[in-house]
Protein backbone atom coordinates (compact mmCIF):
# COMPACT_ATOMS: atom_id res chain seq x y z
CA UNK A 1 0.00 0.00 0.00
CA UNK A 2 1.96 3.40 -1.38
CA UNK A 3 1.21 6.92 0.25
CA UNK A 4 -1.67 7.45 -2.33
CA UNK A 5 -4.12 4.83 -0.85
CA UNK A 6 -4.38 6.25 2.64
CA UNK A 7 -5.34 9.14 4.26
CA UNK A 8 -6.20 10.84 7.98
CA UNK A 9 -8.94 11.87 10.14
CA UNK A 10 -8.29 13.86 12.77
CA UNK A 11 -10.90 14.49 15.49
CA UNK A 12 -10.31 17.90 17.57
CA UNK A 13 -11.40 18.55 20.93
CA UNK A 14 -14.44 20.46 19.71
CA UNK A 15 -18.16 19.39 17.65
CA UNK A 16 -20.45 21.88 16.24
CA UNK A 17 -23.98 21.73 16.82
CA UNK A 18 -26.85 22.07 13.91
CA UNK A 19 -26.41 25.97 14.27
CA UNK A 20 -22.72 25.79 14.33
CA UNK A 21 -22.30 26.24 18.20
CA UNK A 22 -18.79 25.29 18.82
CA UNK A 23 -18.24 22.87 21.96
CA UNK A 24 -15.28 22.44 22.99
CA UNK A 25 -14.33 19.00 25.98
CA UNK A 26 -10.78 18.24 27.29
CA UNK A 27 -9.34 15.01 25.35
CA UNK A 28 -12.53 14.40 23.37
CA UNK A 29 -10.87 14.55 20.12
CA UNK A 30 -8.73 11.49 21.78
CA UNK A 31 -12.00 9.89 23.28
CA UNK A 32 -13.94 10.54 19.45
CA UNK A 33 -10.65 8.59 17.61
CA UNK A 34 -11.09 5.40 20.13
CA UNK A 35 -14.50 5.16 20.12
CA UNK A 36 -14.81 4.99 16.17
CA UNK A 37 -11.82 3.10 15.97
CA UNK A 38 -13.08 0.62 18.54
CA UNK A 39 -16.62 -0.03 16.75
CA UNK A 40 -15.17 -0.03 13.14
CA UNK A 41 -12.59 -3.13 14.20
CA UNK A 42 -15.44 -4.23 16.78
CA UNK A 43 -17.75 -4.71 13.08
CA UNK A 44 -14.13 -5.92 11.13
CA UNK A 45 -14.78 -9.03 13.38
CA UNK A 46 -18.28 -9.43 11.77
CA UNK A 47 -16.42 -9.59 8.30
CA UNK A 48 -18.20 -5.92 7.91
CA UNK A 49 -16.20 -4.17 5.38
CA UNK A 50 -14.71 -0.30 6.95
CA UNK A 51 -12.42 2.06 5.64
CA UNK A 52 -10.01 1.56 9.01
CA UNK A 53 -6.15 0.84 8.89
CA UNK A 54 -5.58 1.75 12.41
CA UNK A 55 -5.70 4.14 14.98
CA UNK A 56 -2.64 6.79 14.25
CA UNK A 57 -1.38 8.88 17.17
CA UNK A 58 -3.66 9.61 20.14
CA UNK A 59 -6.63 11.53 18.34
CA UNK A 60 -5.90 10.80 14.56
CA UNK A 61 -7.51 7.23 12.03
CA UNK A 62 -5.26 6.20 9.43
CA UNK A 63 -7.66 4.85 6.92
CA UNK A 64 -8.39 3.56 3.68
CA UNK A 65 -8.44 6.20 0.78
CA UNK A 66 -11.89 6.10 -1.16
CA UNK A 67 -14.59 7.92 -2.47
CA UNK A 68 -17.14 8.80 -0.52
CA UNK A 69 -21.08 8.74 -1.40
CA UNK A 70 -22.95 11.99 -0.77
CA UNK A 71 -25.78 10.78 1.33
CA UNK A 72 -25.81 8.56 4.78
CA UNK A 73 -28.06 6.37 5.93
CA UNK A 74 -29.91 6.79 9.34
CA UNK A 75 -31.21 3.70 11.24
CA UNK A 76 -33.88 4.24 13.98
CA UNK A 77 -34.64 1.44 15.85
CA UNK A 78 -36.83 3.70 18.57
CA UNK A 79 -39.27 6.52 17.64
CA UNK A 80 -37.30 9.71 17.35
CA UNK A 81 -39.49 13.06 17.67
CA UNK A 82 -39.82 14.01 14.07
CA UNK A 83 -41.42 10.47 13.42
CA UNK A 84 -43.48 10.88 16.53
CA UNK A 85 -45.42 14.06 15.29
CA UNK A 86 -45.61 12.54 12.13
CA UNK A 87 -47.44 9.39 13.16
CA UNK A 88 -48.91 10.51 16.16
CA UNK A 89 -46.69 8.19 18.44
CA UNK A 90 -45.14 8.13 21.75
CA UNK A 91 -41.92 9.48 21.22
CA UNK A 92 -38.71 6.56 22.63
CA UNK A 93 -40.93 3.99 21.60
CA UNK A 94 -39.26 0.89 20.93
CA UNK A 95 -39.87 0.03 17.08
CA UNK A 96 -41.05 -3.50 15.68
CA UNK A 97 -38.46 -2.63 12.72
CA UNK A 98 -35.84 -0.10 12.25
CA UNK A 99 -36.79 2.57 10.52
CA UNK A 100 -34.41 3.47 7.44
CA UNK A 101 -33.60 6.58 6.13
CA UNK A 102 -31.54 8.49 3.85
CA UNK A 103 -30.47 12.39 3.97
CA UNK A 104 -28.67 13.78 1.02
CA UNK A 105 -25.60 16.10 2.80
CA UNK A 106 -26.13 19.27 0.40
CA UNK A 107 -27.03 21.54 1.33
CA UNK A 108 -29.05 20.41 4.99
CA UNK A 109 -29.11 17.08 5.23
CA UNK A 110 -31.73 16.66 3.26
CA UNK A 111 -34.34 13.83 3.70
CA UNK A 112 -34.63 11.72 0.26
CA UNK A 113 -35.75 8.52 -0.83
CA UNK A 114 -34.01 5.41 -2.45
CA UNK A 115 -35.82 7.34 -5.86
CA UNK A 116 -33.91 10.19 -5.33
CA UNK A 117 -30.50 8.50 -5.13
CA UNK A 118 -31.22 5.91 -8.28
CA UNK A 119 -32.94 8.74 -10.28
CA UNK A 120 -29.81 11.70 -9.93
CA UNK A 121 -27.09 8.96 -10.11
CA UNK A 122 -25.93 9.31 -6.26
CA UNK A 123 -25.45 5.81 -6.20
CA UNK A 124 -25.95 2.90 -8.50
CA UNK A 125 -28.76 0.34 -8.10
CA UNK A 126 -26.13 -2.69 -6.89
CA UNK A 127 -23.85 -0.53 -4.56
CA UNK A 128 -27.43 1.23 -2.56
CA UNK A 129 -28.19 -2.73 -2.38
CA UNK A 130 -24.67 -3.36 -0.88
CA UNK A 131 -25.10 -0.09 1.40
CA UNK A 132 -28.83 -1.36 2.74
CA UNK A 133 -27.46 -5.14 3.57
CA UNK A 134 -24.52 -4.01 5.68
CA UNK A 135 -26.73 -1.47 7.33
CA UNK A 136 -29.04 -4.30 8.71
CA UNK A 137 -26.02 -6.29 9.39
CA UNK A 138 -24.36 -3.13 12.09
CA UNK A 139 -28.04 -2.74 13.52
CA UNK A 140 -28.11 -6.33 14.61
CA UNK A 141 -24.35 -6.54 15.85
CA UNK A 142 -24.61 -3.11 17.93
CA UNK A 143 -27.97 -3.79 18.89
CA UNK A 144 -26.86 -6.82 20.71
CA UNK A 145 -23.52 -5.07 21.82
CA UNK A 146 -25.88 -2.44 23.85
CA UNK A 147 -28.36 -5.04 24.56
CA UNK A 148 -25.69 -6.83 26.74
CA UNK A 149 -24.67 -3.38 28.51
CA UNK A 150 -28.13 -2.81 29.31
CA UNK A 151 -28.37 0.29 27.17
CA UNK A 152 -31.37 0.03 23.43
CA UNK A 153 -29.69 1.38 20.27
CA UNK A 154 -32.11 4.02 19.47
CA UNK A 155 -30.33 5.19 16.32
CA UNK A 156 -26.83 5.75 14.46
CA UNK A 157 -25.75 6.70 11.45
CA UNK A 158 -23.75 4.66 8.65
CA UNK A 159 -21.58 6.72 6.01
CA UNK A 160 -20.02 4.82 3.16
CA UNK A 161 -17.72 5.17 0.51
CA UNK A 162 -15.97 2.83 -2.03
CA UNK A 163 -12.49 2.37 -3.47
CA UNK A 164 -12.30 0.27 -7.33
CA UNK A 165 -15.38 -1.93 -6.53
CA UNK A 166 -15.24 -1.96 -2.94
CA UNK A 167 -18.62 -0.43 -0.53
CA UNK A 168 -17.47 0.39 2.70
CA UNK A 169 -18.61 1.96 6.17
CA UNK A 170 -16.20 5.01 6.46
CA UNK A 171 -18.21 7.05 9.42
CA UNK A 172 -19.90 7.68 12.11
CA UNK A 173 -19.77 5.92 15.45
CA UNK A 174 -19.05 8.28 17.67
CA UNK A 175 -21.40 10.59 20.22
CA UNK A 176 -22.69 12.25 17.55
CA UNK A 177 -24.16 9.77 15.56
CA UNK A 178 -24.60 6.78 18.11
CA UNK A 179 -27.51 7.53 20.38
CA UNK A 180 -28.32 4.72 23.38
CA UNK A 181 -30.48 5.16 25.62
CA UNK A 182 -30.95 2.84 28.92
CA UNK A 183 -33.20 -0.26 28.78
CA UNK A 184 -35.14 0.70 31.45
CA UNK A 185 -35.75 4.00 30.59
CA UNK A 186 -34.72 5.23 33.88
CA UNK A 187 -31.44 7.78 33.06
CA UNK A 188 -30.15 8.56 36.73
CA UNK A 189 -27.22 10.40 34.92
CA UNK A 190 -29.39 13.11 33.12
CA UNK A 191 -27.40 12.18 29.71
CA UNK A 192 -30.10 12.83 26.62
CA UNK A 193 -27.58 11.61 23.75
CA UNK A 194 -29.81 13.82 22.00
CA UNK A 195 -28.88 16.73 23.52
CA UNK A 196 -25.16 17.24 23.36
CA UNK A 197 -25.62 20.97 23.90
CA UNK A 198 -22.98 22.19 26.45
CA UNK A 199 -19.01 21.15 27.48
CA UNK A 200 -21.13 18.81 30.58
CA UNK A 201 -23.46 16.55 28.40
CA UNK A 202 -21.01 16.24 25.73
CA UNK A 203 -18.32 15.01 28.20
CA UNK A 204 -21.00 12.58 30.13
CA UNK A 205 -22.30 10.98 27.27
CA UNK A 206 -18.91 10.53 24.97
CA UNK A 207 -17.31 8.64 28.57
CA UNK A 208 -20.52 6.48 28.50
CA UNK A 209 -20.04 5.73 25.35
CA UNK A 210 -15.58 5.68 26.10
CA UNK A 211 -16.50 3.08 29.21
CA UNK A 212 -17.97 0.28 27.32
CA UNK A 213 -15.23 -0.56 25.50
CA UNK A 214 -13.92 -1.77 28.62
CA UNK A 215 -16.58 -4.20 29.28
Amino acid sequence: MNELDFSFIEYPDYILTETSTKIKSKNLGEKFALIQSFFMDYLKEYHIPVNLIRLEGTNSLKIQQHQRFPFYIKILNVVDKRTAKLFSKKEGEVLTLPIIEYHYLQPNNSLISESHIISFDLSSVEDLKVMNRICSKVNAVLKSFFERRDLQLAEFVCCFGKKGNKVMLVDDFTPKSIKAIPVNGNNGDNIDPYKLNNAQSLKKYTDLLYNLMSL
